[in-house]
């Protein structure tokens, strides 16, 4: 009976710190930071900017590359830094479920004994007893006994609640520093990809021109012992020769090291790719036109943004958390089991027992040690608020920078087109010439020397367009949502986890994705 009546005060103190908790939590309700944002890109005005929203999840599918979408991929599925960066959002995840145990009894357990114990029967206190009393103590007994104890600080002022709000944020904030570094390896593949082709380009336009100068040194020897031109003509080819020849170890080199930069970001070991991007290929043509939406749009979609605003949340939330030290704790503590002197009688009626206190603490003199950590802990949020702000202007800035490179990049390729148009038709006329007498050989030793410098800078300049385009893709902050529906790391580093660990739900599909805004801190159940 008496062990109903202590369940039924047990389940009124749930329901009470339950009513408690719905009071308001010390501290401030957590407000977005305020930022300054334009209604439209300056760049909009271009024709190869449209202002219609777009969200870029798969953007570098406008290159129309399907080693390019391969390789992005790749990447996704097997970057190891990725893999860590998804890990800690476990982390952050069980984190959460440290601070969601925190709203309930915090202290809790099953105990048991069973003890047997002899007390000398020379000695205080027997000795002490009048004579002939001693000889009725029973010196030697056993005892048995089991109990339930818990101990619960009641969230009065909303201190746990903080503490789970701002864990929530937390969580936000790692699953963002995952989309971040997603969005920063797509464009790092591609990056690298485009850097590839434009190596491979050159490489191929240098054999062209050793193909070409070989042939005019080849006249120019006939010539030469003809005796219709001197030996310096001679000597001019070969110099220009050598010197062309002399740039294609560098580019042979440049396409090794892009392509174990390209191993690394896939997750493989060093390797030359070949069975993945194939042999030498073509820069992709980049699309003429690209969508940016508005400024606002950023801040939405930019996961460091999303990070930083997070930051911002959790840092807020720890204000209150330790500003509630300053109020009263309020402690419900209860004990209820079964004690016997023999373990036959220890569930018997009359051995249950049952204790319930009630407790408060007030922390009155700190001599103004948590005020303080009150103002260093809103100090540092305004860090975090100041940090957001500058997040968004640095996002902004990329755009605006990205889009310019971009843009300008574009009008010194249509040049470059008609230069090296040119320079290819100088070239014929100039050893057709050379051939026919009419013109020396310096002639033809400039219009080489311009075909080859033209052709090598339209070709950077091609690449440095597409890497251009890559960049503002990536400042607009699109592809982490390729993400969306799946799991965050590898089933089998889930399975060695499970092997492990108890995990419970929590590797499952879903159960890192962070709640709304308006639930974060919410009272809830606990991870079992």
């Amino acid at each position: 009976m008496a062990v109903r009546l202590m369940a039924v005060r047990l389940m009124a103190v749930i329901v009470c710190a339950i009513l408690l908790a719905s009071c308001a939590a010390v501290g401030p309700d957590y407000k977005k930071p305020e930022a300054d944002v334009l209604n439209q890109w300056q760049a909009a005005r271009d024709a190869s900017v449209d202002s219609a929203a777009a969200e870029h999840r798969q953007w570098w599918k406008s290159f129309n590359d399907p080693v390019l979408d391969d390789l992005v991929q790749r990447a996704y599925s097997q970057n190891l830094s990725l893999q860590v960066a998804g890990l800690r959002v476990y982390e952050a995840r069980a984190l959460l479920g440290i601070a969601t145990g925190l709203l309930y009894p915090q202290s809790q357990g099953v105990n048991g004994s069973a003890s047997t114990i002899k007390i000398s029967e020379n000695a205080d206190p027997v000795t002490s007893l009048p004579p002939g009393v001693g000889d009725l103590v029973d010196t030697s007994y056993k005892r048995y006994g089991t109990s339930l104890d818990a101990a619960w600080e009641l969230d009065f002022w909303g201190r746990f609640r903080r503490g789970v709000e701002s864990a929530d944020a937390g969580l936000a904030a790692s699953v963002a520093d995952y989309d971040e570094f997603l969005v920063t390896l797509t464009g790092e593949v591609a990056t690298s990809y485009i850097l590839l082709r434009t190596l491979e380009e050159r490489l191929n336009f240098a054999e062209k021109n050793v193909a070409i100068q070989q042939r005019s040194l080849e006249i120019t020897d006939v010539r030469f012992r003809n005796g219709l031109v001197t030996e310096l003509d001679v000597q001019l080819a070969r110099a220009l020769l050598g010197n062309t020849k002399s740039t294609i170890p560098p580019l042979k080199s440049g396409i090794r090291q892009t392509r174990l930069a390209l191993s690394l970001l896939l997750g493989l070991p060093p390797s030359d790719l070949q069975s993945i991007v194939g042999g030498r290929g073509d820069i992709p043509d980049s699309p003429q036109a690209i969508a940016v939406g508005i400024p606002a749009d950023l801040l939405r979609r930019r996961p460091d943004i999303r990070r930083a605003e997070a930051l911002a949340a959790a840092q807020s939330a720890r204000i209150g958390a330790v500003e509630a030290e300053l109020y009263p704790s309020f402690r419900l503590i209860g004990t209820v089991g079964y004690a016997a002197g023999s373990s036959g009688d220890l569930f018997d009626s009359g051995s249950d027992f049952n204790l319930g206190a009630f407790g408060f603490s007030w922390k009155l003199l700190n001599y103004g040690r948590i005020r303080n950590q009150v103002r260093a802990e809103d100090a540092r949020y305004q860090q975090a608020a100041l940090a957001y702000q500058n997040t968004v202007l640095n996002a902004a800035r990329e755009v605006e920078s990205s889009l310019t490179s971009f843009l300008r990049s574009k009008e010194r390729v249509l040049t470059l087109a008609d230069s090296v148009a040119a320079s290819r038709r100088a070239v014929e006329l100039a050893q057709t010439q050379y051939r026919d007498g009419i013109i020396s050989y310096t002639l033809v030793l400039d219009a080489q020397q311009f075909l080859l410098l033209n052709e090598d800078q339209f070709t950077a300049s091609r690449g440095e367009v597409a890497r251009n385009l890559i960049a503002t893709y990536k400042a607009l902050g699109g592809g982490w949502q390729m993400r969306e529906g799946n799991d965050l790391i590898p089933e089998t580093i889930k399975t060695q986890m499970k092997d492990r660990t108890n995990w419970g739900g929590l590797l499952e599909t879903g159960n890192t994705e962070p709640v709304a805004e308006e639930k974060r801190g919410a009272w809830r159940a606990p991870d079992f």
